[in-house]
């Protein structure tokens, strides 16, 4: 299964589920990362660290730890 982190810039992937547990997946779900959303990512750092990414029209720096528990299609 991909995660967010292995996807491309500009490219639209459909989240398909949340590995995380506890405080990381309700920090990721607290950003609006949930199943089923559109996730567009915009940028990646050179170093991969962080995923800057639109979700439901609001811009967000993802951590490479936190794309790499979030699941896509």
């Amino acid at each position: 299964m991909r995660t967010l982190k292995d996807v491309p810039c500009g490219e639209t992937v459909k989240v398909v589920k949340l590995v995380g547990t506890g405080p990381v997946k309700r920090r990721i779900m607290d950003m609006g990362i949930t199943k089923g959303v559109d996730v567009y990512v915009r940028k990646v750092a050179p170093l991969g660290d962080p995923i800057e990414v639109t979700v439901r029209g609001y811009e967000l720096s993802v951590r490479k730890a936190d794309a790499e528990m979030i699941q896509i299609d």
